[in-house]
């Protein structure tokens, strides 16, 4: 039976490691995944207003086919310096793509606004991310925490708090699935008019703190409304799925087209004008791609993609409902305490 891993965490696939890193006057940070070695990548951005840096070397007609470290990160255009960081932080440590005596280490990232949060971002001409890059490098592990944590720590997610989110999937033939979500949609990410996530029917073990389903059908307009104050590329929802499956770049970009899916299930409306939604993917290819019992590679890559959407769904709501009020934006289970419950004979989950 396929069950969140032990950790309910990206770091449940084999050879990944990921380190948070914010400042809090700043309201921003960086999140940095680190494979233990390098392992093929690929990207699909979906929204109309993207930062990212490096994406163009993840299409399967060029040549370089491994990446170092993905970096996700807060401060918009500004935050693409913590791929310099994350980059020089390998680069000391004799990692990177191999050329002639040198070594360049492949560094791809996505950005997420937070500019306009509160915080502060009067930086001059010394911006942190390079150093906050760094410090998560430094900070990686197997263990995490979600919610104001990394690149999520400045995130709004419509009108509630947002944050950094992440689940896992393990299958009993050895197969492992994970994604890390940094929430910071315009849209909502819950049924208007209650406080239920979009994404409540896939929760697990009450990861989401035993969601209340809604109480009858949802009107086919609800969510659709412009929110006010919102700004061309004022927002964005970026993340990682990965595997331990041995992919090529080619399947590798179908898994991170099919997780894209995992936004439209969790957030409404998601891929507008106002965000710039990213998706990477990881093959760390510790183990095959399991094909039985047809031997069909297609279809075991349609299974491993609807087992990445799902849980980029359930990262989404994880980051949310772990988020801590910031400012204005208020968190999830202040604003909505009556949505979620402990299930029967079992304790509630801790406060954020």
């Amino acid at each position: 039976m396929t069950a969140p891993g032990a950790r309910n965490l990206l770091t449940d696939v084999d050879g990944l490691l990921v380190g948070n890193a914010g400042d809090a006057a700043l309201r921003s940070g960086v999140t940095v995944v680190l494979p233990e070695r390098p392992c093929v990548a690929a990207v699909d951005v979906r929204g109309g207003a993207p930062g990212t840096r490096e994406t163009d070397a993840l299409d399967p007609a060029c040549w370089v086919d491994r990446v170092d470290a993905l970096v996700l990160s807060g401060g918009s255009a500004f935050g693409l310096d913590a791929a310099q960081g994350a980059m020089a932080w390998l680069a000391a440590r004799g990692r990177g793509f191999p050329v002639g005596s040198v070594r360049v280490p492949i560094v791809p990232a996505a950005i997420l606004f937070d500019l306009l949060n509160g915080g502060d971002k009067d930086w001059g001409d010394a911006r942190p991310y390079d150093a906050l890059a760094r410090r998560a490098c430094e900070a990686a592990g197997p263990a995490f925490d979600l919610g104001n944590q990394g690149a999520g720590l400045g995130a709004k997610a419509g009108a509630l708090k947002g944050g950094l989110g992440s689940a896992s999937a393990v299958c009993p033939d050895g197969l492992q699935v994970g994604a890390l979500i940094a929430a910071n949609p315009v849209g909502s990410v819950v049924v208007p008019g209650t406080g239920t996530f979009w994404a409540w029917m896939l929760e697990q073990d009450g990861e989401m703190g035993f969601q209340r389903p809604p109480a009858g059908p949802i009107p086919m307009a609800a969510g659709i409304e412009r929110p006010q104050g919102a700004r061309l590329g004022g927002n964005t929802t970026i993340g990682v799925v990965a595997t331990n499956a041995r992919l090529s770049k080619a399947e590798a970009q179908r898994l991170a087209i099919m997780a894209q899916d995992g936004l439209a299930r969790a957030i409404r409306p998601v891929h507008t004008p106002f965000d710039g939604d990213t998706i990477f993917a990881l093959a760390t290819g510790t183990a095959e791609l399991p094909t039985e019992p047809t031997g069909d590679r297609a279809a075991a890559l349609y299974r491993l993609g609807t087992l990445a959407a799902d849980c980029a769904a359930r990262a989404v709501a994880r980051g949310v409902f772990a988020a801590g009020t910031l400012g204005p934006w208020p968190a999830y289970r202040e604003r909505h305490a009556g949505a979620f419950g402990a299930a029967p004979g079992r304790a509630p989950l801790p406060e954020p």
